[in-house]
């Protein structure tokens, strides 16, 4: 089979998006775990977003004038975010992955770090990925459920525009590089909260309701804890969702113990520079 790989044009965004959805379903059905993407439409809009954005660079996979795959990577900050790769399930495991990995791969070089999250169930993806370099450097859960927390000395509280340099700071002392980039792309409405003590940013979170762009770090585990209760007590009816590293128990354990529920398995995957983070953190889909 002859791929080419070339950008991707507004044109294609519908026949990729209903390969992202196509996809993501097939595998989950495969293994009986939830749809990241619950219709074709939310595929074809998540798609759109990512292409629109010139923050973003996306590239298809075609054979015969035919997209059957699509790639993306997110260059908002100084660490590249990889993903979502999809290729239709009629043609898998023909090259096509390989190709567009390639590709990005070639993008992020001389970046600090190329990063990706993948289903840890997806052992097809897992090998394609460590055969390209990457390693696996978090084991994750995807946790999702209704937090409520008692007042604490802790504010918690929406994030603005005003806590950016102090939430950069922050990123940079846990992870050795800051996500400003990020927050400001994220989808309008989608609230993000900071949670302060003494009128300091000692915890954030970028989307707390949505595990896919929710990134949050804290000082200490407790901190943590105050934000994600905080945030919680003024979400209403809609869960809190994160990728957990699990080799945070006790943070683990807690949440499980609130009522949390583990959805599925992910692996935080990576090539080039790592710093084991020096705090406690919560990666979104990217890294």
């Amino acid at each position: 089979m002859t791929v080419l790989i070339r950008p991707m044009k507004k044109s294609d965004v519908e026949t990729c998006g209903g390969i992202c959805y196509q996809a993501f379903s097939d595998i989950a059905m495969q293994h009986n775990f939830p749809h990241d993407f619950p219709s074709v439409e939310v595929g074809v809009q998540f798609t759109g977003m990512l292409f629109a954005n010139p923050s973003v660079f996306s590239v298809v996979a075609e054979k015969d004038g035919i997209g059957v795959g699509s790639k993306h990577v997110r260059e908002y900050d100084e660490i590249r975010a990889v993903g979502p790769i999809t290729v239709d399930p009629a043609v898998q495991a023909k090259g096509a992955g390989r190709l567009l990995m390639e590709a990005v791969m070639e993008r992020g070089r001389g970046s600090r770090s190329v990063r990706l999250v993948q289903d840890a169930f997806n052992t097809a993806s897992m090998s394609l990925y460590t055969s390209l370099g990457f390693n696996i450097k978090e084991p994750l859960v995807l946790i999702e459920g209704t937090l409520r927390g008692e007042a604490t000395d802790v504010e918690v509280r929406l994030l603005s525009e005003g806590d950016y340099p102090q939430c950069a700071e922050l990123c940079r002392k846990v992870h050795g590089f800051d996500r400003t980039g990020e927050i400001r792309n994220l989808p309008p409405g989608l609230p993000s909260f900071v949670a302060i003590r003494d009128g300091r940013v000692i915890a954030y979170a970028s989307a707390p309701n949505l595990w896919s762009l929710n990134h949050a770090v804290a000082e200490t585990e407790a901190d943590m804890r105050a934000l994600l209760c905080g945030a919680g007590n003024q979400s209403g009816d809609n869960p809190i969702s994160l990728l957990l590293p699990i080799r945070q128990g006790d943070l683990f354990r807690w949440l499980l113990k609130q009522g949390m529920r583990i959805v599925k398995p992910m692996n935080l995957m990576s090539t080039g520079e790592y710093i084991e983070p020096r705090g406690c953190f919560i990666p979104s889909v990217g890294y």
